[in-house]
């Protein structure tokens, strides 16, 4: 981020002189594109990512259509030479049209608007709708101080008539990703231009995290989606039918739906709910060793190939106990009863909630399922729980990065202060590791940020890898852990790395050549690591405990390289 604060779309678009319907939309002719039922899309929406787009803008496009896919019916296809599309260049700002003009349109994602929730932000108005604050009843829930807007930009506060807005009988949003920020257009960095009437949600509005729950709602009902694209199953196991789940216990075990209790929570509510809080349980304490239980999922039909299975689960057992995940799959008959092992979770020792995140490929009908096998009953002072189960038809993140125990590290370390990863590799090979400044790094002049950076680090393969590690994309995502995948919010930044960039201050090296010429020698992991290149204000202390990115006082950081 080049040590800065991310600018938001009003700020970003105001610098460009460019005056803009509400800030980022250029309008239709007919204005009232969100009533008129021509101007919604068919899918998939044909798309073009032109030759102008960075290449970090062209990997933040797709992650969008990804999030789309995923929490709706909203799915996009390459261009054709169809009539009507979607041009997605690199022009003055982030701005869009709204609706669907049937002629070709063009979305700018431009300097600094490339990031999943900006163009998310923009994907939106394409697909028709308007801003948050352009409500008629807006005046309800907030507050537009215009002595304090930049002159000349009042339009784009304007509000409008219900017979050119649709709230889709929705409740006002002030969570919306299309809601401006409190400081948009503002004349003193410091003053705002838009405050709530409920005082808690001023540092929400214009948040830039991911879709909200009643963005997705309105998204749905407009297009009239069923269900979404790439979302299979989930079970948070809260009631006694199991989402669908069966077991067999031909072998003497079975897994228990169980209520969790202090000391025994659950992965989903963490025991802040009586009577609530249900995980599945396999006893390791009876029986012998050896007994295993099933528990496999209904029949799912799938519509892609790839798969990612994840869910949280915990082994307070005997160190002999595993966890085996298997994929149950038609036998080519119609029968769904060849089985393949996915993986194996042995016992470690850590009696806590972890997550697991199984990718795997298959294209006809199947189960998946959970085989817990016990292993010395006599030294078992528990069992194998598992909750919170997902499936999805994305790609599974590479490496997952589970910090324990946050608030204690927190607490205990101040500016400048870093935790580090362990050692990561990519899937062509390259080795890396993650710094994580919770109170910011000392070179950063914002507070109550959390910071990051990213480093190469030196390793065997990097003999047979490609120097200088130009044109890939970084990936880095704190996942909310709501237990309904359609509503995360997770955080998601990315940069990408050019072969020619050059070591900050240092004129004749290069920052993606090997580590051992870039970077000096670690003992934390007996290698060379790179200087680091990320963000200063990755994630607000306010958001880490806004959303669910704290859970049983877990972090999980995903990175991708």
């Amino acid at each position: 981020d080049g040590g800065q604060l991310r600018k938001d779309i009003p700020e970003i678009n105001s610098e460009t002189g460019r005056k803009l319907f509400e800030g980022d939309i250029i309008l239709p002719l007919e204005r009232n594109a969100l009533r008129n039922n021509s101007y919604r899309w068919r899918f998939p929406i044909p798309y073009i990512l032109a030759d102008s787009l960075d290449l970090n803008a062209k990997g933040v496009i797709l992650q969008a259509f990804d999030m789309f896919r995923l929490k709706s019916c909203v799915d996009f296809k390459p261009y054709e030479g169809e009539q009507t599309y979607l041009k997605f260049e690199k022009l003055d700002g982030c701005w869009s049209y709204v609706g669907d003009l049937q002629s070709g349109q063009t979305v700018s994602i431009g300097e600094r608007c490339d990031y999943k929730a900006i163009v998310e932000h923009e994907l939106l108005h394409a697909l028709g709708f308007y801003h948050e604050q352009s409500r008629m009843d807006r005046d309800d829930y907030v507050q537009i101080w215009w002595d304090e807007i930049i002159e000349g930009f009042a339009y784009a506060f304007d509000k409008h008539s219900d017979s050119f807005l649709d709230d889709l009988n929705t409740p006002y949003d002030y969570e919306s990703v299309l809601h401006y920020g409190p400081y948009s257009f503002n004349i003193n960095s410091n003053v705002p231009s838009i405050t709530t009437k409920i005082p808690e949600f001023n540092e929400i509005i214009g948040q830039r995290l991911d879709f909200s729950r009643i963005d997705l709602l309105r998204l749905n009902r407009m297009y009239n989606c069923t269900s979404s694209l790439t979302f299979l199953n989930q079970c948070s196991f809260e009631y006694i039918n199991i989402c669908g789940m069966v077991q067999s216990g031909q072998d003497g075990a079975k897994w228990d739906h169980t209520l969790g209790k202090p000391g025994d929570e659950d992965h989903t509510l963490v025991g802040s709910c009586a009577e609530r809080g249900y995980f599945m349980h396999l006893d390791t304490k009876t029986g012998h060793a050896g007994q295993s239980a099933l528990l496999e999922s209904r029949i799912l039909y799938p519509r892609r190939k790839e798969k990612c299975l994840q869910f949280f689960y915990r082994l307070n057992g005997s160190p002999q106990d595993k966890l085996v995940i298997w994929v149950k799959k038609d036998d080519g008959t119609g029968n769904v009863r060849r089985m393949e092992k996915l993986h194996t979770i042995t016992a470690d020792g850590e009696h806590h909630w972890k997550l697991a995140s199984i990718p795997f490929g298959v294209q006809n009908k199947f189960r998946y399922g959970f085989q817990g096998i016990r292993g010395d009953p006599a030294k078992s002072a528990g069992g194998i729980a598992i909750d919170d189960t997902s499936l999805t038809e994305t790609n599974c993140p590479t490496n997952i990065w589970h910090i324990r125990n946050f608030t204690s590290l927190f607490n205990s370390t101040s500016k400048g202060d870093y935790i580090i990863s362990p050692v990561f590799y990519s899937s062509e090979g390259y080795a890396f590791a993650l710094q994580l400044y919770p109170h910011g790094r000392i070179s950063s002049p914002y507070m109550n940020y959390m910071g990051i950076t990213f480093h190469l680090c030196s390793s065997p393969n990097d003999g047979l890898l490609e120097w200088p590690a130009g044109h890939r994309q970084v990936v880095l995502s704190v996942l909310d852990q709501d237990p309904d995948v359609t509503h995360r919010m997770s955080l998601s930044l990315s940069f990408t790395t050019g072969p020619n960039q050059l070591v900050y201050g240092r004129n004749d090296t290069l920052q993606w050549d090997k580590p051992s010429i870039t970077g000096s020698f670690s003992s934390f992991c007996n290698c060379y690591m790179s200087p680091g290149v990320g963000w200063n204000t990755f994630l607000t202390h306010r958001e880490l405990h806004w959303k669910k990115f704290l859970k049983n006082d877990n972090l999980f950081i995903f990175a991708d390289f």
